[in-house]
């Protein structure tokens, strides 16, 4: 079968393996759509950063170079291996790609198998990837998406996992005011989520004025905004309720100067959550979280449990994720069309899906 293998940073290939056979509490999926995802592009400009190094192989899961990508992904599953009993073949199914020992470890006890220590991820650490024609994954890593899910709505749970979840952890509800820094597909599946959760103001920041346009045809009543142009904390506090801030702020970049704006653009009271994974140590006004006595917390992929929640939110149109999609490709032309339209600063593009039927 053909499959889009990580071999080295800039080094991405179509490459002819075997068809993987699952074993005994696994599946064989017959992928359909997989997106690119901005931990795909990190890792095809700057990588291994996720993906094991040349020579090493994951903890846990013992994989290694090359790697075949995707994470973002679903299909039809195909074959089920001995001992499977939550699919069967013939079912259309979401991929929720965390892997992890199930027992045994403090956080996988808890049911916290998201911050599990040695956590592998399907299409980063583990045999196999959504960039390929067929995928062997765990039983606990697929699930029966409704009938009224699209099969590219299926390639789009696991980013709206990551802003659902985000939601959750800056505590979203109706009538609030929310501030997304970054304009990429995270960032606006965020935004939509927290309208889905009834936030009643919307805001977003981005450099590129391309995504703040492309943010504000899927969501009218966005207000945006451009660091270079505006300050952020001053027009969100003069827009706001009693000139005070946003209720709660999101980062979704992974940038230092980001994460300020959040600081600044929040109330007192407020909640910041970082979603961006910051790529080393960065700074931070305390005195601002001292003084506006706010709320920082970290929001790390998503309690596996959320799949059903997330697939009825995107089935039922509460959360549009479809929106973020602005072109579809196929697997032989995912390097030039995919990834390298993604890298280009231009940013034309927000979520790119590869159909690999």
């Amino acid at each position: 079968m053909k499959a889009l293998r990580f071999h080295a940073a800039k080094d991405l290939r179509i490459d002819t393996i075997d068809e993987p056979k699952p074993g005994r509490g696994q599946v064989k999926i017959r992928n359909r759509y997989v997106g690119i995802c901005g931990t795909d592009l990190h890792e095809y400009l700057h990588g291994p950063i996720f993906i094991p190094a040349e020579g090493e192989s994951h903890v846990y899961s013992g994989a290694k170079i090359p790697q075949v990508l995707g994470h973002e992904f679903g299909g039809v599953i195909e074959e089920v291996g001995e001992g499977v009993t939550n699919v069967k073949v013939g079912d259309r199914v979401s991929v929720q790609p965390l892997v992890m020992a199930r027992e045994g470890e403090y956080f996988s006890d808890r049911g916290l198998f998201h911050l599990n220590t040695e956590l592998a991820l399907v299409g980063l650490s583990w045999m196999s990837g959504g960039m390929s024609e067929a995928a062997v994954v765990n039983d606990y890593n697929v699930f029966k998406v409704p009938e009224a899910l699209t099969d590219q709505e299926a390639a789009l749970v696991e980013p709206t996992a990551v802003c659902v979840y985000a939601c959750d952890r800056g505590g979203v509800t109706g009538g609030q005011s929310v501030f997304v820094s970054g304009a990429g597909p995270i960032g606006i599946l965020t935004l939509l989520s927290a309208k889905a959760f009834g936030a009643t103001q919307l805001f977003v920041s981005d450099l590129n004025d391309t995504r703040l346009e492309l943010a504000k045809e899927i969501l009218p009543e966005v207000i945006t905004l451009n660091p270079s142009r505006d300050n952020v904390g001053d027009v969100i506090r003069s827009k706001t309720l009693g000139n005070v801030g946003c209720d709660v702020a999101m980062e979704c970049v992974g940038n230092e100067k980001a994460l300020q704006s959040c600081v600044d653009a929040v109330r007192k009271d407020g909640v910041v959550v970082q979603v961006g994974v910051h790529p080393g140590e960065g700074k931070v006004n305390w005195f601002d979280v001292t003084f506006k006595n706010i709320d920082i917390r970290g929001s790390w992929c998503y309690p596996t449990y959320l799949w059903p929640r997330v697939m009825d939110l995107i089935a039922t149109g509460a959360i549009p994720a479809k929106k973020v999609v602005t072109k579809n490709i196929k697997l032989d032309d995912a390097v030039a069309e995919g990834f390298d339209a993604l890298c280009d600063p231009a940013g034309a593009h927000l979520k790119i899906l590869i159909d690999v039927t």
